[in-house]
């Protein structure tokens, strides 16, 4: 069977690290291409020595049109902007597509699913396996109770991340809100500061905490009168999104064009 050849956009990246260490890992992948931002001082350096490993032999690179070219699939991590413009070159180059990163507006989103005419993508906003089980559980859970319990959604993470709330707690949020057949738009309580209004019958409330080095926290709060249920997640390394990032880059191949995602590469839906 042939090698699935792989490049990582924001290769040197923490999550670029996990990724080249988890392809190099993969006896039915091979690691193609490795891609930055041109200004980015790792560019020309082995992504094997930057990710910790021994050396790939694959250097960094800032050349987009040479790293498309070279790769059958693609995992990105990297920013809202710079994914867009990668997409698009994939498309130019028949890459399937994974897509880990986050903060999308709504008019990007739609341009991604645009180009997943041509090309699949798989996109998640969190691609760790339990993860998606507990975004499974959320949209079950929210069938089942109903607007007598008040929803909470708390994330914390790293100081360094710059999206609030994560990707995840919106999907979370989604997750409630497909359930109830609602849009979360219209029900999500986004800041309690100063004086506030009581707590409206079936909105949906997200916090958010940085600090430290946290990889990822989530928990989903169903808040009934005498009880509560919750729903609870917490990565303590990158490896578990790499680890599912490559489990969708295998069930990608030969797949359709086609917009994705990890409840189907779970088998969930």
């Amino acid at each position: 069977m042939s090698l699935i050849n792989v490049g990582i956009c924001g290769a040197s990246g923490k999550m670029g690290k996990a990724l080249i260490r988890a392809v190099d890992n993969n006896n039915k992948l091979s690691l193609t291409g490795a891609l930055e931002h041109k200004a980015n001082t790792n560019v020309g350096k082995d992504s094997g020595v930057i990710a910790n490993i021994e050396p790939t032999g694959v250097n960094i690179t800032s050349d987009t049109d040479k790293f498309f070219a070279e790769c059958d699939a693609i995992i990105d991590f990297s920013f809202a902007d710079a994914s867009v413009e990668n997409i698009k070159a994939a498309t130019a180059h028949n890459c399937s597509y994974v897509l880990g990163t986050t903060g999308f507006n709504e008019a990007q989103v739609n341009l991604i699913k645009s180009f997943s005419k041509s090309i699949s993508i798989m996109h998640a906003a969190n691609m760790s396996v339990g993860v998606n089980v507990a975004l499974h559980y959320t949209e079950l859970l929210s069938k089942s109770l109903n607007e007598d319990y008040d929803v909470e959604i708390h994330e914390m993470h790293h100081r360094e991340k710059i999206d609030s709330p994560s990707g995840t707690a919106l999907a979370l949020g989604n997750a409630v809100a497909k359930g109830r057949h609602i849009d979360l738009s219209e029900k999500s309580i986004k800041s309690r500061w100063g004086i506030e209004q009581p707590r409206k019958r079936g909105d949906i409330g997200f916090s958010t905490q940085r600090g430290g080095d946290v990889i990822g926290d989530h928990i989903v709060t169903f808040a009934g009168n005498g009880e509560r249920l919750e729903i609870a997640h917490k990565a303590t390394n990158r490896d578990v999104f790499a680890n599912g990032a490559v489990r969708a880059i295998l069930w990608l191949k030969n797949k359709e064009p086609g917009y994705y995602n990890m409840k189907d590469v779970l088998g969930l839906n």
